[in-house]
Parts: C-alpha cells; sequence; structure tokens
C-alpha cells in the first residue's frame, strides 16, 4: 500500500480532489502520515460492558379484566372509580439481561435483532445517551480504556457517537448546511492541542502530517458528502413530511453524516439503512470499514435487513433477542456454531435473514435431528448455551484481562485533556445564532402570514373599545402559535445537545435572540398602526414607550411558550396547558376584572401576571400625559368633585395607580419576566428532557398473538368471525372491481430549478412500462433515482411541476377521475385513528370510499376479505394503538384494500422492517395481486427471498432513466441473464441477492464507480427488452 500511495498524489485544494482516488485511499493516506507524526498508532478506544442489565419498574393493576374492554369514555370513567382502593403491583420489565462484551479498536461490529430485542437500549446505554429515570434501573459495568462511564459521563459524546433511527433535522437547511454546523460544533480547523501532537516524526513528516491534517479537517463536510453520495442533493433542502426536500434515504444519510464530526473513536449507528437500497449500504458499510481499520475506530451497526455482500464485510457479529444476548463473536464462525446447536442455514437462505429467525417460532424450518441434544428455544435458553460457549469464554477472557498499554497512554494523553464542548460558549452562541436566524428567516410563509395578520388586526383593533388592553393580549397570544415550532426544534435540540454540539445555555440564548427581529417586526407593524389610528397622545415619548412595551410582551410571551414547550411532553399536553395559562393571563390582568375586585387569595395572580404590568404601565404612559393632566376636560370639572385630575380619575375606574413611576416599573417587569421564563425554559431543557424508554410492553413477545378478547366489541362485522386465521384466499368470493392494467408511455416529469426558476430539471426522462391484473411490478433504483417520484405522478399525486407523455388505465387516457376511483396509494407513513380498533378502521374506510349502489352485505364481506388477505383477523378487534410497525403497515394496506382498488400503489412497504416483518408484508401484498389486482411497488432493501415475490421490475438509474424493464423469471433468471451478457459484467456469485447485484452493476452506490464504463440506459434502448416493451405497449 506504500508503493502504491507513492504513486497517488494527493491535492488538499478541496473535499473532490481529496477524495479523487476514493475514500480507502484517503484513509490510508491520512492515517499514514499523522501516524508517522505521531510516533504510534491512532488513538483508539475499546468499549467493556460487563453483567449489564437494564429493567424497568411498570406499575400495573391487578384487575385483569379492565384490559379486555376498550377504551371508551364509560369503561375510563369506571376503571378510574374502580382504582380507588385497588391493589397495584410493580412488574420488573427487562430491557437488557446481563450482558458481557467487548466492542475493539479496528473492529466493525454488525448487532442483530427483532424489533424490541435491546439493540437501540444497548447502544443508547454504551454511548450514554440512555434516559434514565426512577422507574429505570441499570446494573453492571461499562468502561472506555479502563475509565468507568460515570467518570467520562460529561465528556463522554466527545469521544463515542450515536446515530439516531429518527432523522430529525431543520427541514429548511440544506444537506450542506446541516453538515457545516455539525462540523463547527464538533469539528472545526484542527486545534493547537491536536496538532502539538504531531511532532514525533522528522521535520519533514512532522510538516506533512499537519499539512494533511489541516486538510482533512477543513474540507470534512465535503469529504463526508462525498463518502455518503450527497454531492447531488448537497444544496437541496433537507425537507420533512410537510416540506419537499431530499428523498427518504438521502435525508436518512445526513443523520449518519451528521454525527461523523470531531475526534470520536467509538461509534454506534442505529438502523443507518432504512431507506437505502442494498448498494449504496454496501458502500457506506464499506466506507465504515476503512475507518475502523485506517483510523482504529471502534464502529458498532445496527442493520434490519442486511444482505449477504453487507452482512460479510463485518468482522464480529452479536445477536440480541428479547435482551439476551445469544452470540457475541466472530462473523466467521456463526454459522457453524448455530449449526452445532442444530439450526443450519438452507442455502438460499441470507445468513442474516436465517439468525434473525432463532429463538423466534420461524426457527424450527431451521432445525435438524441432533440426537442426544436439547436444542433451544426460547431466548433465554439460546443466552444460557452461549454462556457456556468456547465463544464466550475467549469473550470474557478479553473483559476480565488487562488492558493494552496503548489504550492507557491514549487515554491519559487524548482522552482526559480534552473539555466537555468543543466550542467556547460566546463561539457556540454565535454558531447557533447564525443557525437559529437562518432557520426562521427561511419560514418565509410564517413571516408573511404573520406580517399580514399583524397589519389586518392593527386595523381592525384600532376602532375597538379597551384598546390597550386588546393590543398587549393580542400580542401576547400571537406568540402560541410558535409552539408546534419550538417543539419540533426540541427534538433536534435532544440529539444535538446529547451529541454535545453545544451547551444549553447557549441554545437557549440564540433561540431567544433570534425572536428580536420577528418581534420588532411585529411590534412596530400593529402598533403604529393601532397608535395612531385610535387617536392615542401624539407624542414622540408616549409612543416610544408604548412600542417599548409592547416589543417586551411580544418577548417575553414569545418566551413563556417556549417555556411550555420545553416543560411538555408533547404538543397535545402543550397546548391545553397555554390556553389555561392564558385564561389566568387574561382573567387577572386587571381589566376583566378590576383589581379591587379581585379576592384576596388570587390578588397575587395579579401582581405576577405579565399582562397587568404592561396594561398598568401604557395606562398610566396615557392618563398621566399632559393632555390628560388637566382639571376640565371637554367641559368636565374633574378637580372639584373628585378631587383628581381627568387622568387620575379615568385610571381609578380599574384601579391602575396612578404614579408616573409605574410606567418604568412595567417596563423593568418586562425585562425581568422575559429572563425569568428563557431561565426556567433552560432547567427544563438541561434536567428534564422527554426521551423515555421506547416499546416497553408487558407481556409476550409474540407481536401476532391475540392475547386479549374486548368484551364491548360492538362492530357490524357481516358474518360470524372466530379466533382461526384463514389463510386461503376464497377464489369463488365475487370481485367488486374491474381489472385494470396500467401503463405509461414516454413519461416526463419536470419541476423548476431552485437556483434558476427560468430552467427546469427533468426528474423522469422518457419511461414506459405497464403493470398488468394479478402481477407485482417492482420499481427499484438508487436512492433520489425518482421511483416514488415515477409512482406518483402515474397515480395522479403530483399537482406541480411539468407532466409530459401518456398514462393509460386499460388502454384509455387516465383521467383525474378515473385514477382515484380505481386506485389505493399507501403511503411510507402509517396515520391512522389510535383509538379504532382494525375492524373498524377497515369498515370505515369501505362504508366511505365504496360507491353508494355497493350493498352494505358486499361492504361487510370487503372488510373480512381484507381481515383474511392481510392475515390481521386474529387482531381484528384490537384498537390500533400499540399496533407493531409490521401491523401498522398491514393496517395501512387493509385501508386501501377496503376500497376494492383495480391497482394499488405501495411506496416502500418494507422500509423500517426486519427481514421476517418485511416477508409477512409482502406475503399479505402477493396475496393481494392474486386477486386479479394490479400491484405496483417500490422497495430499496428486499432479501432475496421478498425479491422472488415479484413478476416484473422497473430499474431506475439516477436521474430518472431507464436500465431495465421487463419479466423477472424464475429466481431472477431473466433479469441475471440481462446484465450478465453485458460486456465487463462479473457473473452473480453464488448466494448472492440478485436485488443487490443488479444495482452494484449499475453503479447505484453512494460512489457511483461501477457501470461507468457502460451506458446501460443506451443499452436498454436497443435492446430486445425495449422491443417487447415497445410491442406490449402498442397493445395497450
Amino acid at each position: 500500500m506504500a508503493d502504491a500511495d507513492k504513486q497517488l498524489e494527493f491535492v488538499y485544494t478541496n473535499g473532490t480532489t481529496l477524495m479523487a482516488y476514493g475514500p480507502e485511499a484517503l484513509h490510508d493516506h491520512i492515517s499514514s502520515k499523522i501516524e508517522v507524526a505521531l510516533g504510534k498508532s491512532l488513538p483508539q478506544m475499546e468499549v467493556r460492558a460487563k453483567n449489564l442489565s437494564i429493567y424497568a419498574d411498570v406499575t400495573v393493576d391487578d384487575d385483569g379484566g379492565a384490559r379486555s374492554e376498550l377504551p371508551t369514555i364509560a369503561n375510563h370513567l369506571k376503571k378510574s372509580f374502580s382504582k380507588v382502593g385497588a391493589k397495584k403491583r410493580v412488574v420488573k420489565k427487562q430491557i437488557l439481561s446481563n450482558v458481557n462484551s467487548v466492542f475493539k479498536p479496528g473492529t466493525i461490529t454488525l448487532l442483530l435483532g427483532q424489533p424490541g430485542s435491546g439493540k437501540s437500549s444497548l447502544m443508547k446505554i454504551l454511548s450514554g445517551r440512555f434516559p434514565q429515570g426512577k422507574n429505570v434501573h441499570v446494573e453492571g459495568e461499562m468502561t472506555y480504556n479502563g475509565t468507568t462511564q460515570n467518570e467520562l459521563l460529561k465528556r463522554l459524546p466527545q469521544f463515542v457517537s450515536y446515530v439516531t433511527q429518527r432523522d430529525k433535522h431543520f427541514p429548511t437547511l440544506t444537506v450542506k448546511e446541516t453538515l457545516e454546523f455539525a462540523h463547527a460544533c464538533c469539528g472545526g480547523e484542527l486545534s493547537e492541542r491536536a496538532e502539538s501532537h504531531l511532532a514525533n516524526g522528522t521535520p519533514e513528516e512532522n510538516k506533512i502530517a499537519i499539512e494533511a491534517a489541516r486538510a482533512l479537517y477543513k474540507h470534512y463536510p465535503d469529504i463526508v458528502i462525498q463518502q455518503l453520495g450527497l454531492d447531488n442533493c448537497q444544496n437541496t433542502i433537507v425537507g420533512d413530511a410537510m416540506l419537499r426536500g431530499v428523498s427518504g434515504g438521502e435525508r436518512k444519510r445526513v443523520t449518519t453524516g451528521e454525527m461523523q464530526f470531531g475526534n470520536k473513536y467509538v461509534t454506534f449507528m442505529d438502523e443507518i439503512s432504512t431507506g437505502l437500497d442494498s448498494a449504496a449500504t454496501f458502500d457506506i458499510i464499506t466506507t465504515q470499514r476503512s475507518i475502523a481499520k485506517k483510523f482504529r475506530k471502534t464502529i458498532v451497526i445496527a442493520l434490519l435487513q442486511p444482505s449477504p455482500e453487507v452482512f460479510a464485510l463485518f468482522d464480529d457479529v452479536m445477536i440480541l433477542n428479547e435482551g439476551h444476548v445469544m452470540y457475541h463473536g466472530p462473523r466467521e464462525q456463526i454459522v457453524g456454531y448455530f449449526r452445532d446447536l442444530g439450526f443450519v442455514c438452507p442455502p438460499r437462505r441470507d445468513v442474516a435473514d436465517f439468525l434473525l429467525d432463532l429463538g423466534t417460532e420461524q426457527q424450527y424450518q431451521y432445525q435438524v435431528e441432533m440426537p442426544g441434544k436439547v436444542v433451544p428455544r426460547r431466548a433465554s435458553d439460546f443466552a444460557d448455551v452461549f454462556m457456556r460457549s468456547s465463544v464466550h469464554d475467549a469473550m470474557l477472557a478479553d473483559l476480565h484481562g488487562p488492558y493494552d498499554p496503548v489504550l492507557l497512554h491514549d487515554k491519559e494523553k487524548h482522552v482526559d485533556p480534552l473539555p466537555q464542548f468543543h466550542q467556547g460558549f460566546w463561539e457556540s452562541t454565535c454558531t447557533l445564532m447564525a443557525r437559529q436566524t437562518k432557520v426562521t428567516m427561511r419560514n418565509t410563509a410564517f413571516l408573511k402570514g404573520r406580517a399580514l395578520m399583524v397589519i389586518i388586526m392593527g386595523l381592525l383593533r384600532a376602532v375597538v373599545m379597551g384598546i390597550i388592553f386588546a393590543a398587549v393580549l393580542f400580542l401576547a397570544l400571537g406568540q402560541a402559535s410558535q409552539i408546534p415550532t419550538f417543539l419540533a426544534a426540541r427534538d433536534v435540540f435532544y440529539k444535538q445537545r446529547g451529541a454535545n454540539f453545544f451547551r444549553t445555555a447557549s441554545y437557549v440564548l440564540s433561540s431567544s435572540v433570534s425572536q428580536l427581529p420577528l418581534a420588532l417586526m411585529e411590534s412596530v407593524l400593529f402598533g403604529t398602526l393601532v397608535y395612531w389610528m385610535c387617536g392615542f397622545v401624539p407624542t414622540a415619548g408616549a409612543y416610544l414607550i408604548y412600542e417599548l412595551m409592547l416589543f417586551l410582551t411580544n418577548l417575553a410571551f414569545a418566551a413563556w411558550f417556549f417555556f411550555l414547550s420545553s416543560m411538555s411532553p408533547d404538543l397535545h399536553v402543550a397546548k391545553p396547558i397555554s390556553m389555561v395559562s392564558v385564561l389566568f393571563f387574561i382573567l387577572f390582568a386587571g381589566f376583566v376584572i378590576a383589581r379591587d375586585q379581585i379576592p384576596d387569595y388570587f390578588i397575587w395572580i395579579y401582581w405576577i401576571n405579565p399582562i397587568a404590568w404592561c396594561v398598568r404601565s401604557l395606562a398610566v404612559n396615557q392618563y398621566r400625559n399632559e393632555r390628560f393632566e388637566k382639571c376640565t376636560y371637554e367641559g368636565v370639572d374633574y378637580c372639584g368633585p373628585f378631587g383628581k385630575k381627568m387622568g387620575e380619575y379615568s385610571l381609578s375606574f380599574f384601579d391602575v395607580p396612578s404614579e408616573k413611576e409605574w410606567v418604568w416599573y412595567g417596563v423593568a417587569f418586562m425585562v425581568f419576566s422575559y429572563i425569568f421564563f428563557m431561565f426556567l425554559s433552560f432547567l427544563a431543557l438541561e434536567y428534564h428532557r422527554f426521551e423515555s424508554p421506547e416499546n416497553i410492553t408487558i407481556g409476550g413477545s409474540d407481536d401476532d398473538s391475540a392475547t386479549d378478547e374486548y368484551g364491548i366489541m360492538q362492530t357490524p362485522k357481516g358474518s360470524p368471525s372466530g379466533s382461526t386465521v384463514i389463510l386461503e384466499v376464497n377464489e369463488q368470493r365475487e370481485k367488486n372491481f374491474i381489472p385494470v392494467t396500467v401503463a405509461f408511455k414516454d413519461l416526463w416529469y419536470s419541476v423548476p430549478d431552485p437556483a434558476n426558476p427560468k430552467e427546469t430539471i427533468d426528474l423522469l426522462k422518457g419511461i414506459s412500462g405497464f403493470a398488468h391484473p394479478g402481477s407485482m411490478t417492482a420499481l427499484m433504483g438508487s436512492s433520489g433515482a425518482g421511483k416514488t417520484t415515477l409512482m406518483d405522478v402515474i397515480a395522479g399525486r403530483k399537482t406541480g411541476g411539468q407532466i409530459r407523455g401518456q398514462i393509460l388505465l386499460n388502454g384509455y387516457e387516465a383521467t383525474d377521475l378515473a385514477i382515484r376511483r380505481c386506485t389505493g396509494y399507501c403511503e411510507q407513513m402509517d396515520i391512522h385513528s389510535e383509538a379504532s380498533t382494525i375492524r373498524e378502521a377497515l369498515t370505515f374506510s369501505a362504508f366511505l370510499r365504496q360507491s353508494a349502489d355497493v350493498s352494505d352485505s358486499k361492504k361487510f364481506d370487503s372488510v373480512n376479505e381484507c381481515l383474511e388477505l392481510l392475515d390481521l383477523n386474529p387482531i381484528a378487534d384490537q384498537i390500533i394503538r400499540g399496533s407493531s410497525v409490521e401491523q401498522m403497515k398491514r393496517l395501512t394496506i387493509g385501508v386501501e384494500l377496503a376500497a376494492q382498488p383495480s391497482v394499488i400503489f405501495l411506496d416502500e412497504p418494507t422500509s423500517g422492517l426486519d427481514a421476517r416483518s418485511a416477508k409477512v408484508i409482502m406475503d399479505g401484498v402477493r396475496k393481494v395481486a392474486n386477486t386479479g389486482r394490479t400491484i405496483v411497488c417500490t422497495i430499496h432493501q428486499p432479501s432475496a427471498e421478498v425479491f422472488m415475490l415479484f413478476d416484473s421490475l422497473l430499474l431506475l438509474k439516477r436521474g430518472g432513466e431507464t436500465v431495465f424493464f421487463g419479466d423477472l423469471g424464475k429466481n431472477a433468471s431473466e433479469l441475471i441473464k440481462y446484465f450478465e451478457c453485458v460486456e465487463g459484467v462479473a457473473p452473480l456469485e453464488d448466494g448472492y441477492n440478485p436485488a443487490t447485484w443488479m444495482l452494484e452493476v449499475i453503479g447505484a452506490g453512494v460512489g457511483n464507480t461501477n457501470g461507468q464504463a457502460t451506458d446501460f440506459v443506451a443499452l436498454f434502448k436497443s435492446s430486445e427488452n425495449k422491443a417487447l416493451l415497445d410491442a406490449e405497449m402498442e397493445k395497450e
């Protein structure tokens, strides 16, 4: 490698030149230069966990009957009264059980397990991110180069990074801005302390190493962007469910890239492949393997459906099931280990899928006869067997053995001196302020809406009575609209604060300061209109005080609602609390109820009410002005009969003190309120975070088992329904739909270029294809290739942009009405009414979406058909709340199926699911197709088993162009034959997943280094498949 490095000339100008030879070459180049200057290997960290257990105390009622009732109002009231004096018991829910593990530097470990197995909990606790409360108990010891976690806890995020499952970002920031912010908070330029370590080589070697390290630090955001294949979308906003931005797979890569900055010696990555195609996953894991080997990092990655080629990249494998460690050791030994236990992986089965099935009901298909040997059944049995194995003994020897002296030296020289935060307080605050201002100013819809509302309300308020109180109240209550924004930002804060990006005080200060421009705009617009239209005192001094008080009111109540957002678990709690607080602000402001009318036991609320202080200050500001400091006003003598001047007399009506000092008392109190509310927000965010452990349930682990029968279930069922699961589809059932062939010819889709609105970008380029009734067609390609875009265009879901080409239904031009009537669309997100039962959700969909001409009995039959096809009968009468991800996905498909569509579109139905759940979902979809419906489905990482369920494939490359369309054939034989005939394409190896292989062939990975020599688009246009497609399209 040294000889190769001499031939490679690295240019340190920018990230592109540094990545010219690929990530592995760069890692080797940089690490070798730095190690020479260090005089030793790069700093590294070994993580050990000894007898680690986590359990939660869950309080339950002994009343078992209440659990079998639907949560109606009557049942809820009955249950509430029955709780009085009822016996309760505390159940210990085991999350992790006696985990022993060693994660060594320079290794990459795969963490496997079913959902709820404890994977996320293990990674969170080892990275210091696990939320611990009074009811959560952690036992055991965790050490990092010999230092316990408690000693390192505050500084641990500086050495250990954790990539979460969920993609939480500011949607209006671009990909590059998001990563550059993370870089500024955690990495930045090469520090003087780090540079001082590069002094143990020759002067020339030290100089070269410093230059290489400086270039790496300076251009690392660009390097990360290229390593993750984000260079094409780096200037695109991240987006979210409500704002269109990058694709789901690209957003997942942004989440991964965000935690790549800084001096991280250990990285835990939680399900980073969700939404990614298998080729992109392979490239990303290959890059992480290179980082582990070259930079001596310790990397642990949890994946749901790793393909065989991805599985082969790992050094070690850990299998968790129900919190028990079923295996933790070398990858090469794992198949042989379980073979010795009596479980054999079939030749055509992915090893990871085989491993995930062990410890579940699916394991019996792999079991072989082992005379005289007891075969483990449950996860705890596998754990007991593993603890008696030689693999476990070898791991225990490492666990209890002494640490390598090199690691102890690294702790002393590189770990101990590192501060808790990379940036100083003011530097961090300025970085945050720049981001917060950018986020605020890019929310143009909110800003324009607020400005318009302020102008309209200013014009209206200026002509009503009680204007002082009304104006203050309007600006105060208007800040409640920011609660959803504050809560969304809080999710990002939790993630970034947990990674020690910045101090909580910096975040609170920057959030409050970023509100200043908005508060100033609202106060000036609204205050100016109201002040001069309603005839307030026409003096500059009084006007400026009026504007100042409105400005402070705006800020103080923005801070108040920010505090409520910080201390509330979610929006459903924050909104009611805010409205209750508003009620007290209004009642005890001294206007609705005058001060002398407020009961003595409530008068304290009046004196701490910011609105009362603001109204008092503005009233004194007006009525103690020279204009009203007169005994006679408009012919009425006030001094004689009342002994007060006109202004003082007016104030006395509402028992408002008339001394002029109250103006400045009000200013001081509003400033104090603003600071006090922000301080409360700091305390709430720093010490009370809503990150409780998720998916903790009591009872069995079998998601599909029906453990309870709801006693008062009254949903009409049409026909008697027992507990038997109907696996066979009734072929004689009358069809309530007309089979439809979907065809699309020369389809183009263009959108305006954000950089130059006069120009357009083609997202789809001349796509043609068809899908017959009874068939399943897969839309595949790399992330960002246009799969979902194509499906949205066909399904009539695109309202913007320009669509060219033809969409045909049974040979006729598709109209919007025809598409809506005959198609169903299953979104990637599973959104349902949680209080309904599954049967109720399907019934609701059937009765609303089927024609009024269809009889009720047929609608009930269609509901039963959905339950049968998707194997939902065992859980049909359970409420949706608490259902597993896989059950929710089946329900999403069922809700669309209940409308009796002829065509069903599915967007990523297996995203976020493990291999077993993905197979269950796609088996259900296959049954739906067998009824004569047309299925079109986008899918990213199908296992070989799932991939074989499809009949045909439309494969797209980046840029929205067709690479392949046609029948897959038995075991994908037609697809394999097509690509193996291409010159330069390596044949498919035994055991390799064809879905992954084809993506690698066309260069669908993030690096896009493969397939560049062959133009697969041009090859398809001249192929026999294209001729067959054209011939079929003529028939359509």
